[in-house]
């Protein structure tokens, strides 16, 4: 039992495929704010141990976890990571009005019409959408990933030494930084996008409702991959270029057109799915994009993505709303991650026996 009822927290674990990234906060911080920064960290992984969501080089995965909580001195064990990709399935279904007793009965038999997996071989989760649904029926949001993914990402956090608590979704991990920091506006759209290396997130908000999200295979990596095939060079130094550094021999001014045709292509294939969206919702706006993730800051793309949609686009800031002492974190330093932070602040806000 919890001592005076209080939850304790955990460290946010984001284990992506170029990096894993790690947060841990503190309920309550200076001047009013819900959360102070207590830790903040970053390791890179080598580019094939992950590759589209799976792990293909646990012992390198969990090498990076132990490196991360050694040089940032995290004492707490207890971790939250997340999923995402292929392997996990969020879908909004309407069934007729019942009482959590019949719903909890019922609900593997319901899902088993909605999920093209096994139902044996996956972990399930569901939530009644507050105010969804229509006359007699309701809307219950079902979640599910494949048990074997689940257990790939928690054992290499056991493995490291750690102890994992909860497993979450990538989509509802943004949702939740999202809301930490901007609140809750009940009218409006929210479209928010998460670019990682490998896997763009895309999770539409109305209000505090998750109405349409998606994981799509791109990301990052495909501007790594073009920079290095058009101008032959390296992984390591075309992520560098891509990152904004330098590199012999590389003409700095070949770069731009590179990086404009990989924007162009990200730029359609989230215009498909805002597209896709307004078609099979009754929503047909959005009011504002907020984009994340470690790619969020390749030069052009910010730029690319408020000339083609109206909505306007900023960048997502994971720490709009979370104190830290400036002798511990320096604010330029918080200010580069900050993108690159947004699933693993969405995780440190959970705490141990969430649902």
């Amino acid at each position: 039992m919890a001592l005076f009822g209080k939850k304790k927290g955990l460290v946010g674990v984001d284990i992506g495929s170029s990096a894993i990234k790690a947060v841990e906060l503190k309920a309550g911080g200076k001047g009013g704010a819900e959360y102070q920064l207590l830790n903040l960290g970053m390791e890179a992984l080598p580019p094939e141990a992950i590759v589209d969501g799976a792990i293909m080089d646990s012992g390198a995965v969990i090498d990076a976890i132990q490196r991360l909580f050694t040089t940032q001195k995290i004492k707490t064990a207890e971790v939250a990571t997340s999923v995402s990709g292929n392997a996990v399935i969020v879908k909004k279904i309407s069934l007729p009005r019942m009482s959590q007793e019949e719903l909890a009965e019922s609900i593997h038999w319901e899902a088993e019409q909605y999920i093209p997996f096994d139902i044996q071989d996956v972990a399930l989760d569901y939530e009644v959408v507050e105010g969804g649904g229509s006359g007699d029926n309701m809307d219950v949001l079902l979640v599910a990933s494949k048990k074997d993914k689940i257990s790939d990402y928690t054992s290499v956090i056991s493995q490291a030494g750690k102890s994992p608590q909860l497993v979450d979704v990538d989509v509802f991990a943004l949702q939740n930084c999202y809301e930490v920091n901007y609140g809750v506006d009940p009218g409006r759209v929210i479209a928010l996008l998460n670019v990682g290396a490998s896997i763009m997130n895309i999770n539409i908000l109305k209000g505090s409702t998750s109405i349409f999200n998606r994981d799509i295979a791109v990301g990052g990596n495909q501007y790594t991959d073009a920079i290095q095939k058009d101008l032959n060079l390296s992984f390591d130094q075309a992520e560098a270029l891509k990152k904004g550094g330098r590199v012999e021999g590389a003409a700095p001014e070949n770069l731009p057109p590179i990086l404009q045709q990989v924007s162009e292509s990200i730029a359609l294939e989230i215009q498909k799915t805002f597209d896709f969206f307004k078609a099979t919702s009754s929503e047909d706006r959005i009011d504002r994009i907020f984009l994340a993730g470690g790619t969020a800051k390749v030069h052009g793309l910010q730029e690319l993505l408020a000339d083609r949609f109206e909505a306007g686009v900023e960048l997502l800031n994971p720490f709009n709303n979370i104190t830290y002492n400036p002798r511990d974190f320096d604010p330029d330093f918080i200010n580069e991650i900050g993108p690159s932070a947004a699933i693993a602040v969405g995780l440190a806000v959970r705490k141990v026996g969430d649902r």
